[in-house]
């Protein structure tokens, strides 16, 4: 495989900013005249790391170089800090982190990397922080991805963000909880600011299903996440009532950990139906 980082200036970040990019094998029974050469165009996941991570985690603590390669996908993680992937215009310089990823980075990678830009070679996929970043993209632009996974994570009700009083499932986990729903909030310009936008996904997917525009959607979480048990639990019961057309897994003796996420995203490859896309390096 080949994996690229590019780090360059961004404009909708307003500072440097790093990708990691993952590209498929070159079969060895080809020149590399004839395989660089082809013109071929690769399926595209788009995946987003978590709180306090960065480009390189995906990399660092799971095997998502080998199923990629398996399976002749393009792989792109960009940074996003801890911006829970939305505009932040009050953060700095402005860091928006939503324009970024639409007006940036995707014509870099559609037009410097052999990237497919089909809506059906693209899907987006995140854990924790990194799954609603991949719910709220998705829902936001489901024209451009054909699939979206969000693995130990699930959209939130606004009405418990109103009262500001959701404890996370566990101990601990209300003020750090409050302190995000807060600054989400915030960035937005207030409640009906973000009741109103594209990130509010608990209230925007009614209204995808009613458009038939919908990508497929995948949820999955641990059984001990204390952390996200709790919103996973309310938020499937939602999806059920609605008839949301979702898939939903668990496991049970999984917390918030690399050891989940890991396994999982290997499902979520299966679900988005990417299982005999290539065929890979045998060595």
């Amino acid at each position: 495989m080949a994996l690229v980082h590019i780090n360059f200036e961004s404009e909708f970040l307003a500072t440097n900013t790093d990708v990691n990019i993952i590209l498929p094998d070159k079969p060895r029974e080809k020149t590399p005249a004839q395989f660089y050469g082809s013109g071929a165009k690769y399926k595209v996941l788009w995946l987003l790391h978590g709180t306090f991570g960065d480009y390189t985690d995906w990399i660092r603590k799971s095997n998502i170089e080998l199923y990629a390669c398996e399976k002749d996908l393009i792989v792109v993680m960009p940074s996003g800090n801890n911006a829970n992937y939305v505009n932040w215009p009050t953060f700095c310089t402005g860091y928006n982190a939503w324009d970024y990823l639409f007006e940036e980075l995707m014509p870099l990678i559609y037009n410097w990397f052999p990237a497919s830009s089909k809506r059906e070679d693209n899907f987006i996929a995140g854990l924790s922080m990194g799954g609603s970043g991949a719910m709220q993209y998705a829902a936001g632009h489901p024209e451009k991805f054909a699939g979206a996974a969000s693995l130990s994570n699930a959209p939130v009700d606004l009405k418990q963000m109103q009262e500001l009083k959701y404890d996370g499932g566990g101990d601990g986990n209300q003020s750090a909880f409050n302190r995000r729903v807060q600054n989400v909030v915030a960035a937005f310009g207030g409640l009906d600011a973000y009741k109103n936008s594209v990130v509010n996904v608990w209230d925007r997917l009614p209204k995808l299903m009613e458009e038939g525009i919908l990508p497929k959607l995948y949820f999955c979480c641990g059984t001990e996440d204390t952390l996200i048990w709790k919103r996973y639990c309310e938020f499937k019961a939602y999806a059920e009532k609605i008839g949301l057309p979702a898939t939903f897994e668990e496991s049970e003796g999984f917390t918030h950990e690399w050891r989940f996420w890991d396994l999982f995203i290997q499902k979520a490859l299966t679900f988005f139906g990417l299982d005999e896309e290539g065929q890979g390096n045998p060595f």
